[in-house]
């Protein structure tokens, strides 16, 4: 398993998977050439995680926003992972739409999303407005659409969503994220 710097791997911690709602936000993708949602769902898989939902909507503020909230409303769903809608066009309106939802932002994964994408792309990775936070007590994380830029998100989003990474993960957070 390939981690960020500075993570460690506990091979003999429990494995807990975790139930993940993929949803690709495109005006021009369908359930068949949508390759990055597909890319996303092999990787959530591949680590050991469920797909709890898989889903596909048009860069709508309104159209996003009903999924999200439906998804972290059902209680069968952990994390959320978008692809699509982070850019710069008039079209691109995934972080306006999820945004206001957060409840807590989660600052650090914009940050070292760039730092990997910069690895990838250079300083392609300004065009991008990769965001996260929590909704209702379920992760939501906000990715870029391409195919690469879902690989560099899920190597920040995997350690974390993995009770074997240390020394922490948000997995351990889970049962806490409601707490008032």
């Amino acid at each position: 398993m390939s981690l960020v710097p500075g993570g460690k791997f506990d091979p003999d911690a429990p494995v807990i998977p975790v139930r993940v709602a993929v949803l690709t936000i495109s005006d021009t993708r369908d359930e068949e050439s949508d390759t990055s949602g597909t890319v996303l769902n092999d990787l959530v898989v591949k680590a050991g995680h469920q797909i709890a939902a898989r889903g596909l909507v048009r860069d709508d503020v309104e159209a996003i926003r009903k999924q999200i909230k439906a998804w972290t409303a059902s209680g069968e769903v952990d994390a959320i992972i978008t692809t699509g809608g982070t850019g710069l066009t008039g079209r691109d309106v995934t972080p306006e739409a999820v945004t206001p939802l957060f409840d807590k932002v989660i600052d650090g994964f914009s940050v070292v999303f760039h730092l990997v994408s910069y690895q990838s792309v250079g300083l392609s990775t300004l065009q991008s407005r990769a965001v996260a936070g929590l909704v209702d007590g379920v992760f939501v994380f906000c990715l870029p659409g391409s195919n690469g830029a879902c690989r560099d998100g899920w190597s920040v989003i995997g350690p974390q969503l993995d009770s074997r990474h240390r020394p922490c993960n948000m997995i351990e957070l889970m049962p806490r994220l409601m707490e008032r």
